[in-house]
């Protein structure tokens, strides 16, 4: 490749390619075409918050929770299947069948899922806020350029101060 040639466009293609992952790595939103990987988290739009798999004690056992974000101690708010964890690190958080948000096992197995929506549009989203709520929405409506799709389910940590 001629571009590795060039020390300035090698730096110039590696600030690139680093700026893209950052972008998407700090997504703060699960759609159709977005979900979570074990590897991958979602941040909240002011960085106060971080969803993704974690272990605790027994590192096999993967858990999805929300836990505050780039604090020196890791402090889990919440947890998403914690009565059921997934054996190693093939989990994805994901909109499934219905418009739910569903964690799947590597053998495509939902092991957690919120259970709530029926719906057949294709705007569902969850989106990660700065309060720690995890926001399950059907965007399919728009007002004036302000979202008015019905909120499908809020998943809340109702006891942290905002």
């Amino acid at each position: 490749m001629q571009i590795l040639h060039s020390p300035l466009r090698f730096f110039t293609f590696i600030t690139l390619l680093s700026t893209a992952a950052e972008l998407s790595r700090s997504a703060d939103t699960v759609t159709l075409s977005q979900s979570v990987r074990d590897n991958e988290t979602l941040i909240s739009a002011g960085a106060k918050f971080e969803l993704g798999f974690f272990s605790r004690g027994n590192l096999t056992n993967r858990y999805v929770g929300i836990w505050f974000y780039n604090i020196p101690v890791k402090t889990i708010v919440w947890v998403a299947n914690r009565d059921d964890p997934i054996n190693g690190s093939s989990g994805v958080l994901q909109i499934g069948k219905g418009g739910n948000l569903v964690i799947v096992d590597r053998t495509g197995r939902a092991v957690w899922s919120t259970n709530t929506a029926n719906v057949t549009s294709n705007n569902v989203a969850a989106q990660l806020l700065d309060s720690g709520n995890l926001v399950l929405t059907d965007k399919a409506t728009m007002v004036r350029g302000i979202s008015c799709g019905r909120v499908l389910t809020v998943l809340s940590i109702r006891y942290l101060q905002g």
